[in-house]
């Protein structure tokens, strides 16, 4: 696969998985700064522990919740890492380096 379809699936994804991520990201310090800092009881923050785990989805999406948004996080990674080392690759840096030597 080549540099500009892994940027078109990268750039496609995105906006799918951001709003998931963001919010996982988000409940999940939120909850652990608030317990460990704060002293907030696990009751008072468990509210954010249902967001984070989708847990408001119901029983029978929450699995399904998590799993997508991992894999949606492993993509992101992936692809962009991907496109990462074909930028190094094209821009001669590495070739740079090693003529110094």
């Amino acid at each position: 696969m080549n540099f500009a379809k892994f940027r078109k699936l990268h750039k496609t994804m995105a906006p799918i998985v951001l709003l998931p991520l963001l919010m996982t990201v988000f409940t999940g310090v939120t909850y652990r700064l608030a317990k460990d800092w704060f002293g907030a009881s696990r009751d008072s923050v468990h509210f954010l522990m249902v967001i984070h785990e989708g847990e408001y989805f119901g029983k029978s999406f929450e699995a399904f919740y998590v799993l997508l948004n991992g894999l949606g996080l492993l993509w992101m990674l992936v692809t962009g890492m991907i496109m990462l080392i074909q930028s190094i690759k094209q821009s001669g840096w590495f070739r740079k380096l090693s003529s110094q030597e």
